[in-house]
């Protein structure tokens, strides 16, 4: 019979703060980048919570956000971790593949010609 004895430092149950991964961000940055080049976003912000990672895209830099990125990792088994919010505050999107879920964005690339 072994006796365990207790660590000095445990190891959390959950991170301090949720963030992107490189692939993640590699994804949002690709769209972004687009879009940047079709004129119509300006400005991003990136914040780090306790239960989520959002990426916050603007128009201008003095507004609010037309769209948030968000990353919910306690979300995963559920309806999916990833979500698309509108400026309005209204999910447009959420599932568990981030590609999938940022074609909500790429729909509002397409305009038609005058």
């Amino acid at each position: 019979m072994t006796v365990q004895t207790p660590t000095p430092f445990p190891i959390p149950a959950l991170p301090e703060q949720v963030h992107f991964d490189r692939q993640e961000l590699s994804a949002i940055l690709t769209l972004y980048g687009r879009m940047v080049a079709l004129g119509e976003w300006r400005d991003y912000g990136i914040s780090a919570l306790r239960e989520a990672a959002v990426f916050s895209i603007f128009r201008r830099t003095a507004e609010n956000p037309l769209y948030r990125i968000e990353k919910r990792p306690k979300l995963k088994s559920r309806q999916g971790m990833y979500a698309v919010v509108g400026m309005d505050g209204q999910i447009l999107r959420r599932g568990h593949d981030l590609p999938a879920v940022l074609r909500v964005l790429e729909k509002k690339m397409i305009r038609p010609i005058d």
